[in-house]
């Protein structure tokens, strides 16, 4: 990578290569509800709204959660770059949908770190394959803990007991969903042959049958094509992102922590899949808080595992052209 050339460019070209790379981020159905203003002086990061989720995420946790994600991408992406970056997150509380405003504040040398995570950015996907029996190893929980910390966010390890009330939590959320209509119309509509072009999520990458797994995974209703073999999850770490506050602010930071920790995941070479129906529903949102003793407000389930090889992945998931996510003021 080159610093100097990186460094010398226009702020507006760095800051609309950032919102360009935080295209990749995960979201939920592949939604991609984030929407990026580009002016010379500043990145401005907005919700998106017409891509948000009305039956399955009322309160637009996973929303917020997203572009949380999206944020990160971005800050990741600066700092490859070679920038030290300011973020004001919420800035205005007239406009609850403008989420951050992102300004470089100077340079700095491109570390080892930043290298590694944008190139992590690039390879990070979502893994609904059963894993293999190769256990997660407790420093690797230990460090993901850590990056978790850096943006106010707690990260749990499930103990064995708290697994099996978390597929009970998973199974409630599912057979919930399965008898509202208008959530499974929501999760056809980003999942079937008529989801949004450049969104959501194609068969190739919904399993073409449910994986013998001690924790359900999300029933898409569309049909998959996505090859699971036959491995199981009972080497899987099922951690929990968690906090004392349940509010727009918190699901934002929790969104970035997703990022971060996820993105530290794959440089480990783990296999990360998110359980946010647990946080969609509020009966299974409830159990998901006595899980952690009312200690905090569960933001999002990861199971960690490493996948079988001999099972690859198609790909990544579509992504929507960055005209459509993104804005350049011309000025």
């Amino acid at each position: 990578m080159n610093t100097a050339a990186e460094q010398h460019r226009p702020p507006a070209a760095a800051y609309a290569q950032a919102a360009e790379t935080a295209g990749r981020a995960p979201s939920i159905h592949n939604t991609q509800p984030w929407h990026w203003q580009v002016h010379p002086d500043r990145l401005d990061l907005y919700a998106d709204t017409t891509r948000a989720l009305p039956g399955t995420d009322p309160d637009e946790r996973m929303l917020l959660v997203s572009c949380g994600a999206a944020l990160h991408h971005a800050q990741v992406a600066l700092a490859a770059q070679g920038h030290t970056v300011d973020t004001r997150t919420l800035p205005d509380p007239a406009e609850p949908h403008h989420l951050a405003v992102l300004t470089i504040s100077g340079d700095m040398p491109v570390t080892a770190d930043a290298v590694r995570l944008v190139q992590a950015l690039q390879l990070r996907h979502t893994d609904r394959r059963p894993t293999v029996d190769t256990p997660v190893a407790p420093e690797q929980v230990d460090e993901l803990r850590r990056i978790a910390g850096e943006y106010g966010v707690h990260l749990h390890r499930l103990t064995p007991p708290q697994v099996s009330e978390l597929a009970v939590a998973v199974s409630r959320a599912e057979d919930a969903a399965a008898g509202e209509p208008t959530l499974r119309a929501e999760t056809a509509a980003w999942t079937g042959p008529d989801r949004p072009a450049g969104a959501g999520v194609p068969p190739e990458f919904i399993p073409d049958k449910r994986p013998e797994t001690d924790v359900g995974e999300r029933d898409f209703t569309a049909r998959g094509a996505l090859p699971v073999g036959g491995g199981h999850d009972k080497s899987s770490t099922y951690v929990v992102l968690f906090g004392g506050d349940d509010d727009r602010a918190a699901w934002l930071r929790a969104g970035q922590a997703l990022s971060a920790v996820w993105l530290h995941a794959t440089g480990q070479g783990l296999a990360v899949l998110p359980y946010s129906q647990v946080i969609e529903i509020d009966g299974s949102r409830a159990m998901m808080r006595r899980i952690l003793s009312n200690l905090g407000y569960a933001y999002i389930v990861l199971r960690l595992g490493v996948a079988d090889p001999d099972h690859p992945l198609p790909g990544h998931t579509p992504r929507l052209p960055f005209d459509a996510t993104a804005t350049v003021d011309p000025a």
